[in-house]
């Protein structure tokens, strides 16, 4: 795929960004704004890892306003998830005839409702209009599973620490040819890639772990560490991801077999900010609907029930609310 544009240059964006661009082996634009388009703008983007040593990319063309770039086979779109709703009709006008969008979001996603057994159409908490079920369309869209800790440290400066892994797949669980060029196009960049014949189990345990690091750590504003070693946090993060596994499983989606919750709870280096927690320091909205609240509507929806998550949601969309107003 010769063009390429990361559509929000932020914490992952940036280091996909740096990667594909250090390649010299495609056109890559970015779509940013603020300092992080100044920034990178002025010296492109660099990647600090934890061996010391960094990686430096200079994207072709870096803009904020989407309509100037040409259209683009492959747009990987980084935003946060309750940005992507605003932004359905630039990616859609930015995506050639043939282009697939890349979705590298966390949480559960707005095509969920598109599967191998057909379309239910879109999640009113993702995609409250509807957009971009009917402009980008689920047809044209990809999934990712993002396993990559990225922390924006200062304008166009990234860091990265653990792993570097993408788990890439069609909402409809094909595995066609435009799935493996997305492969392929990463992998030339140096990121450790993946096809998976079944995303949504992927991202619900993916979201096993957000719902407890990514929420409790936003709430008291402690990094993973701290949280899983305190007695009362540890024991609500394991409950609430008892309520998560309960959710997967009447999805159709069984992950409680030989998982050990209390070391999940206590997983984490000092120092490790999850996103949630990284937009609260920062004053930002968070991904509340994606990682909590859709969650919480699937357990409506198929009776069961979530007591911790029924008590945590209404606390995350307070601060959330708090972080708007200011």
């Amino acid at each position: 795929m010769d063009d390429v544009c990361i559509f929000g240059a932020g914490a992952v964006g940036g280091h996909l960004a740096a990667r594909l661009a250090a390649t010299g082996r495609h056109r890559v634009s970015v779509v940013a704004r603020g300092p992080m388009l100044a920034a990178i703008r002025a010296h492109g983007l660099r990647v600090l890892r934890e061996d010391g040593s960094e990686l430096r990319g200079r994207p072709d063309a870096a803009t904020d306003d989407a309509a100037t770039l040409p259209a683009q086979s492959l747009v990987i779109v980084t935003l946060k998830a309750w940005q992507v709703p605003g932004a359905a009709d630039a990616i859609a006008r930015l995506l050639a005839p043939e282009g697939v969008a890349l979705f590298a979001i966390n949480g559960i996603p707005w095509w969920w409702g598109h599967g191998p057994r057909g379309s239910t159409g879109p999640l009113p908490l993702l995609d409250p209009e509807g957009r971009l079920w009917s402009e980008v369309r689920p047809q044209r869209a990809l999934g990712a599973v993002v396993w990559s800790p990225n922390e924006v440290v200062a304008p166009g400066v990234i860091r990265h620490r653990g792993p570097n892994r993408l788990v890439i797949g069609e909402p409809d669980g094909s595995m066609g040819p435009r799935l493996h060029a997305v492969l392929e196009t990463l992998g030339r960049g140096g990121v450790e890639v993946a096809a998976s014949a079944d995303l949504r189990r992927d991202v619900l345990g993916k979201l096993l772990l957000n719902v407890s690091g990514n929420v409790l750590t936003a709430l008291t504003r402690r990094d993973l560490h701290a949280v899983g070693m305190d007695p009362a946090l540890c024991a609500l993060s394991i409950e609430v991801m008892r309520e998560a596994l309960a959710v997967a499983a009447a999805l159709g989606v069984d992950l409680r077999e030989g998982i050990d919750l209390e070391a999940v709870a206590r997983r984490g280096p000092p120092g490790l900010r999850p996103s949630m927690l990284q937009d609260v320091l920062a004053g930002r909205p968070m991904e509340v609907d994606a990682i909590l609240g859709q969650l919480q509507a699937f357990a409506r929806r198929h009776a069961v029930p979530v007591p911790a998550i029924d008590v945590l949601l209404p606390l995350l969309r307070g601060l959330d609310a708090s972080l708007r107003a200011a």
